[in-house]
């Protein structure tokens, strides 16, 4: 599916209104807006609220799948903002699917 490139000038967050921190081990291809993230990147989340039952459990990482099919750097699948990020808390359990809140407006890939 075609869908706009992310990358660390985009801003993704946690279902529960945590920032994350997008950063990338790409250093060969940088759009104006920063960047190209990574499949293989995992993003750490900070200020999420999120408890179960009067114990915190917020969201610390967020670890992606569905990149793009027709665009890669260095053989690593770029992410679009049609990519899944799973948000998962300190003991590895799934809490929900990250929001893409922008990303790059003039960078699209499939």
């Amino acid at each position: 599916m075609p869908g706009r490139v992310l990358t660390t000038g985009s801003q993704v967050q946690c279902p529960h209104g945590g920032q994350a921190t997008l950063t990338t081990a790409n250093t060969a291809t940088k759009p104006a807006s920063g960047h190209a993230l990574l499949e293989s990147d995992v993003h750490p989340v900070a200020g999420c609220p999120f408890t179960i039952a009067s114990k915190p459990s917020p969201c610390v990482r967020i670890e992606w799948s569905a990149a793009a099919t027709k665009l890669a750097v260095n053989g690593t699948k770029v992410l679009l903002e049609s990519s899944v990020g799973i948000c998962y808390s300190p003991e590895s359990a799934p809490q929900g699917v990250a929001l893409v809140v922008s990303a790059d407006m003039k960078v699209s890939a499939r």
